[in-house]
Order: structure tokens, then C-alpha cells, then sequence
């Protein structure tokens, strides 16, 4: 048996049943990270010691244990924005090379309290600015469908290992759609909570108003498994919402009977790909077969989303990477002259390209003349965009729209289709705005073979009702089953 091709549900019940053992799956998941890895580079560090010995100390216990957690054994990774005690967090930058944090952020510590088992850290672009890796310090990931294509950015290192099974599933960040965009490349499932619901204690921020972790995975169960072990108040987070969590495993249902869905005129127009358009409309008539109501819904303001987000993102990025100036931690350069020299040199030379522009844009649209022009301009299309979901949901229970305009694009055409690139956020940030929960699915394939993702935005707190639209519309296809042939190897 391939132990490493499980999903979370069907490892679990091998081991509480015990038919395997944890480090039967560990080593069969690093044996497959050594085969594929070098090829799909989702990796930065990795935890294969560590995660052999913690795999070999939960069996041990087993004998002594009743009921295990659903994530004890299970194999996990992390994106590389999130602090790990003890293993390297690097934030793909020069910067943080050599960072290993003194404390694990608190969803990587839900998980350690569950006896997950960390493999290590994947990739992201650098401070998970960008869209495709390749402002990473270390290397591009590269997606297991083709790989001549992009694995999504930031979160592409989490969506690749999923896809590639390198891992069962993974924690990423989502600011503007990089979970979600990285997961509908690689034909995964990925939610965005709502704003709040999840801890950002030990997240390395870069948009913190909109920054959030989510879970990366094969299937919307295992999904709604690894949301239920991360949710909830933290009081290291006093941006944690006090709503309490439901039990999202036991809310599963193959069932959308009566189900108001909305279907978001704006991103049907021009701009989206006919196979992106297709899938996810047919997608919409199979729910629509199965009892959901569907009609059309108008969001007129998001078309401003992604110049507001830009806006807001860089602006709150310029202020966090303020604190990399060579003084506490990081990268520094030696031999200045003075303080000014010091800061100048360490920035310079730490950071990327990617990242001095958001920097550079953040300081401009938060400066003297420009702080009303830009920034407040930024904070009130927001609000206008809130309003517009408020009023739609009303009348609907969650809105559906395709994840991305396209499918993976090939490593290059971000040169020559920035614009193009830019307007895709149309899709994706207008719930990172607005602190919705979305949820990403696969719902078909292109005339390339390449996975297409249709999303769900819903109401803020009720990852309920995306985990069920979800589930019943997984239950009643077979994309989320599908794997990359992983030929090329």
C-alpha cells in the first residue's frame, strides 16, 4: 500500500486501528518526498529527523493511549511565514536565512498538541509577496501537473506537496488569494477562514488587517478536520474573534437542498478563460440539479478590489518590514560607518526585489499628499465592498465564482501578462477585504490537462455552509481524487 497517496480520514483510521504505525507513514511520506521533491522543490527545510523520532515516540505510546487525536502520525507541512520552534523559518528572504524561531505560532502548536507531525517548511515567494515563487531566495516550486508552470503564489510550496503527496495536508497563509489561488493550480482544496476565526500569534505578517492561515488539503473532509484542530480564540491574538466554533466534521453533508447560491456576474465577463468559464458554470448546474436555487448576483465595487487591496497590502507591508533593519535578528551587514549606513545596506541587501517595491509603493501611498489620495481612497472602497456582500447575503447563503481567471501559467508570463496577472485578484481579494470565508474546490480540467478551481464565498463565520456546498459537490464528482501522473520523474 502507498501509505503516502491516504488522505487524512483514511490514515487515521489505519492507525487507530492499528494496521499501520505512524512511522510506517512518515518513512513511506520522505520517500516520496526524496523521489519527487527535487523536481517539484516545494521544500525549504526539511524536518526528517525530527519527524522520524516524534513518529517513533507516538508509537511507542499508542498501546497507552485510547481514542487518538484524527491528526496523531499524520504528516503535515507548513509555510515558510510561520514560526516553528526549533526548525528554520526563513520567509523565502535573505533576510531570515538563518532565523530558527524560539516559539511555534499557536495553529502550529494546535496542531503538535494533536501529535501531528511536522515534515518541515515550504516555500513561498519572499515575505509571501508575489505570485509565483520566483521572488524566493531559494528556489521556484513548480507544479506537479507541469513542470513548466507555477505552483500559484504565495502558498505554492503548501499546494504542490499536497498535490505531489509529499504531505497530507499543509498550514498557509492566505493575504489576497495565495492560498487559494496556489490550491486551484494544483487541483487541491484550500480555505481562507473568516478574518479572525483563526490565530495569527507567530505568523510572520505582511497585510494584517487581511493575513490568515488556512488549511491545504486532498478533500474538503480533511479540510474541515484540520480547520476544527486550528480555530478558535486565542488569547495571544487579540484579533481573534470571540464567536464560538462549530464542530465543521460532524456539520458535513451531501446535501444542498434549498441552498440560495449566488453566481457572481463580475467575474464571468471578459477576462476569464471559456475553459475556467465552463467548468465552473456546469459545476453550478450539477449543484443546481442536486436542489440548490441559483441565480445571478452583481458586486459592481470589486472591480476596484484589486487596486484597493494593492493599496492596503503594500501599505501595511511597508509597515511590518520596517522592523528588518539589521539590529535584533536577521540578516545585517557589517562594517558601516554609521547607523544610517547599517539600516541602508542590511535592507538593501536583504530583501528582494518584490519586496522593495511593495515597500517602496506602501511608503509612497502612506506619505504626506498621499495618505487621502491613495490610502483612505483604499479604506472606503472596502467598506463599499463589505456593504455590497452584506446586502447580497440577504438573499444568498454563499456566492460562487471560478478561484482564478485561468489555469497555471507558464514560469515567464508573468513578464509579459502583469496586467493581466494584477486583475486576476479580482477574484480572490474581495473576500480577503471584506474577512469572508472562501473555499476553493476542483472542478474540472482545461484542454491542457491543468486543474480548474471554483470558489465559494460565504458568510463571515460560516465556514459551515462552505464546508457542506463543498463536500456535496465532492461527493458528487471525482475531481478531488485525481492526482498528477508524476511521469516526469
Amino acid at each position: 500500500m502507498e501509505l503516502y497517496k491516504l488522505t487524512v480520514h483514511e490514515a487515521a483510521d489505519l492507525i487507530n486501528k492499528r494496521e499501520v504505525t505512524s512511522q510506517q507513514i512518515v518513512q513511506s511520506t520522505l520517500q516520496q518526498i526524496n523521489e519527487v521533491d527535487k523536481d517539484v522543490k516545494a521544500f525549504i527545510t526539511l524536518a526528517d529527523e525530527r519527524a522520524l523520532e516524534e513518529s517513533r515516540q507516538l508509537d511507542a505510546s499508542v498501546a497507552d493511549e485510547e481514542g487518538l487525536s484524527v491528526l496523531a502520525g499524520i504528516p503535515f507541512g507548513v509555510e515558510d511565514n510561520i514560526c516553528t520552534e526549533g526548525v528554520r523559518t526563513t520567509c523565502a528572504s535573505k533576510m531570515l536565512e538563518n532565523f530558527v524561531p524560539p516559539y511555534s505560532a499557536t495553529v502550529v502548536s494546535r496542531i503538535a498538541q494533536q501529535k501531528g507531525i511536522l515534515m518541515g517548511k515550504l516555500n513561498t515567494d519572499e515575505f509571501s509577496m508575489g505570485l509565483t515563487t520566483e521572488s524566493s531566495y531559494f528556489h521556484e516550486t513548480r507544479n506537479p501537473w507541469d513542470l513548466n508552470r507555477i505552483a500559484g503564489g504565495a502558498s505554492a510550496g503548501a499546494a504542490a506537496a499536497v498535490a505531489a503527496d509529499e504531505v497530507f495536508y499543509a498550514l498557509a497563509t492566505d493575504t489576497g488569494g495565495s492560498l487559494r489561488r496556489a490550491a486551484a493550480f494544483c487541483g487541491v482544496v484550500g480555505l481562507k477562514p473568516t478574518y479572525g476565526m483563526v490565530s495569527r500569534y507567530g505568523v510572520i505578517s505582511s497585510g494584517s488587517s487581511m493575513d490568515q492561515v488556512g488549511p491545504v488539503a486532498k478533500d474538503v473532509k480533511d479540510c474541515a478536520i484540520v480547520f476544527q484542530a486550528i480555530a478558535g480564540r486565542d488569547m495571544a491574538d487579540p484579533m481573534t474573534a470571540k464567536a464560538m466554533t462549530s464542530n465543521y466534521v460532524q456539520a458535513l453533508a451531501d446535501d444542498v437542498n434549498g441552498l440560495r447560491i449566488g453566481l457572481l456576474r463580475e467575474c464571468f465577463d471578459q477576462g476569464v478563460d471559456k475553459d475556467v468559464k465552463d467548468a465552473v458554470l456546469n459545476a453550478v448546474k450539477s449543484l443546481e440539479g442536486l436542489g440548490a436555487h441559483v441565480e445571478e448576483v452583481s458586486l459592481p465595487s470589486i472591480e476596484h478590489a484589486p487596486a484597493a487591496y494593492c493599496v492596503i497590502l503594500s501599505a501595511e507591508a511597508s509597515s511590518n518590514l520596517g522592523r528588518y533593519d539589521g539590529i535584533k535578528y536577521g540578516y545585517r551587514v557589517e562594517r558601516c560607518q554609521d547607523l544610517d549606513e547599517l539600516y541602508k545596506k542590511t535592507r538593501t541587501q536583504g530583501f528582494g526585489d518584490e519586496v522593495k517595491l511593495r515597500v517602496m509603493l506602501g511608503t509612497y501611498a502612506l506619505s504626506a499628499g498621499n495618505y487621502e489620495r491613495y490610502y483612505l481612497q483604499a479604506l472606503k472602497i472596502r467598506t463599499i465592498i463589505k456593504n455590497e456582500f452584506e446586502k447580497a447575503f440577504e438573499k444568498f447563503d454563499i456566492i460562487v465564482l471560478p478561484t482564478c481567471p485561468t489555469t497555471a501559467l507558464r514560469f515567464g508570463d508573468k513578464v509579459d501578462n502583469a496586467l493581466a496577472i494584477f486583475l486576476a485578484d479580482k477574484y480572490t481579494a474581495p473576500a480577503s477585504i471584506a474577512g469572508l470565508p472562501a473555499i476553493t474546490v476542483p472542478c474540472g480540467f482545461d484542454t491542457k490537462g491543468l486543474p480548474i478551481g471554483m470558489q465559494f464565498i460565504g458568510k463571515a463565520f460560516d465556514e459551515s455552509t462552505l464546508f457542506r456546498a463543498a463536500f456535496t459537490f465532492e461527493q458528487n464528482t471525482d475531481y478531488h481524487i485525481k492526482r498528477p501522473a508524476i511521469d516526469w520523474r
